[in-house]
């Protein structure tokens, strides 16, 4: 039977990190079979940009906010503890990432979470914060 993994090299020059194999070893036919199925390197950056959206605070809030309830700009400028052209400045970001939506009410611009899946990673990361409660 051919083997489809490379040949075993002792790592060298580095110190083990705990985690870090002591060889390297590379199943030719796994990684062959990951890469068939990985996303395009577009996704890939589209999605990093999302989770990289997640990365601050104010926008944390902002969409935690959004999670619980419609709101506008005035809303959430006081739920986020910033200025209006601070808010508006990060909902904009959030919208051309397509993590939230608005509408106009008269001259009121409520938003609203764009897609379930920004409830359910924040509801998830929440609940690993407090130890599976909600």
């Amino acid at each position: 039977m051919e083997s489809t993994a490379t040949r075993l090299r002792p790592v060298r020059g580095k110190h083990k990190q705990p985690g870090q194999c002591e060889i390297v070893y590379v199943d030719e036919r796994k990684v062959a079979a990951v890469r068939a199925v990985s996303p395009s390197g577009e996704d890939i950056e589209r999605l990093a940009e999302r989770f990289g959206a997640l990365g601050d605070p104010t926008r944390i809030r902002i969409l935690h906010a959004l999670s619980r309830a419609e709101l506008c700009v005035c809303d959430l400028s006081k739920v986020a503890g910033r200025s209006m052209p601070a808010t508006s400045q990060q909902l904009q970001l959030l919208r051309r990432l397509g993590l939230v939506k608005y509408r106009m009410d008269g001259k009121l611009a409520y938003y609203t979470l764009a897609d379930e899946w920004v409830r359910a990673a924040l509801t998830q990361a929440m609940r690993s914060l407090s130890g599976g409660r909600p």
